[in-house]
């Protein structure tokens, strides 16, 4: 059983199913993270979904890449959750399933192509109290303790 992060299911609404994968990408006491300005402003973990017929890593690769302009190696499986979330960007209710690696950031080679996305910088301990969700808050306290 995957662990449940945030707000439990509403009760009557259909929610589809959105695997996706998200890094943390450590560096000198730092995490590499995006900040995403729309719908509302938040940090998060780079990442996102899955098209259809991708790979998981080099899904991880491109979406990494579009948040942050960085290219990024070694990336190693860490853990996974799940939430319940309202997508406005899709009009969409979504049970996201997200997949968590780390990997080595190794340099940037372009500005974020993402819409709304700015590649920034944080301690492991400010991104374990700010990022925009219990999730990936969970897994930069992992990082920050030593457990991952």
């Amino acid at each position: 059983m995957i662990r449940r992060f945030g707000q439990a299911p509403l009760p009557g609404v259909k929610y589809t199913r959105r695997p996706g994968v998200y890094c943390l990408l450590p560096q000198d006491g730092a995490l590499l993270l995006t900040h995403q300005a729309e719908p509302w402003p938040e940090y998060q973990l780079p990442g996102g979904g899955i098209d259809a017929g991708e790979h998981p890593i080099a899904a991880l690769h491109r979406e990494v890449h579009e948040e942050t302009g960085w290219l990024i190696s070694t990336p190693k499986l860490v853990g996974a959750f799940r939430r319940f979330t309202f997508m406005p960007e899709y009009e969409l209710w979504a049970e996201k399933l997200c997949t968590i690696y780390i990997a080595r950031p190794i340099r940037p080679v372009a500005a974020p192509t993402e819409p709304g996305h700015t590649a920034c910088w944080m301690s492991i301990a400010d991104a374990a109290d700010f990022l925009g969700n219990s999730g990936d808050r969970h897994f930069a306290g992992l990082l920050l303790n030593g457990r991952i």
